[in-house]
């Protein structure tokens, strides 16, 4: 997980790891197995910002974690690695790993490959 401030009102970013907790793992997974969850966590407006559906799911799923924040969004890898900004100063970003890191296999749980990419990817979710 990561806490980005804006480049312009600050010196730097500040960035946080947390440990990796199947919570957080299964919903990489979701992400990962269902197309139209994934789509809303990452739909954007035309200026490249989370819509409000993107926040109000990222919100909702986490609230289901146990993690009860007032703002979340949460972005790819390749936002992450083009210097993603908060749009306000109680946001928190979560970043999802890229789907193209996995070799699902049928039957076979994703959730241990969710954790290792938690903690292998920036900031993962």
């Amino acid at each position: 997980m990561a806490i980005f401030k804006d480049q312009a009102k600050t010196k730097g970013v500040t960035i946080f790891a947390y440990r990796p907790s199947d919570l957080l793992a299964q919903m990489i997974v979701d992400a990962w197995v269902d197309d139209t969850f994934r789509d809303q966590l990452t739909e954007r407006n035309a200026d490249g910002t989370a819509t409000e559906l993107a926040k109000v799911s990222a919100r909702s799923s986490l609230a289901a974690r146990g993690l009860y924040l007032q703002s979340a969004v949460v972005i790819t890898e390749d936002e992450f690695d083009n210097h993603h900004s908060l749009n306000d100063d109680d946001e928190v970003v979560f970043v999802l790993p890229n789907l193209s890191r996995v070799v699902p296999r049928p039957g076979q749980s994703l959730l241990e490959t969710a954790r290792l990419l938690m903690a292998a990817t920036p900031n993962g979710i």
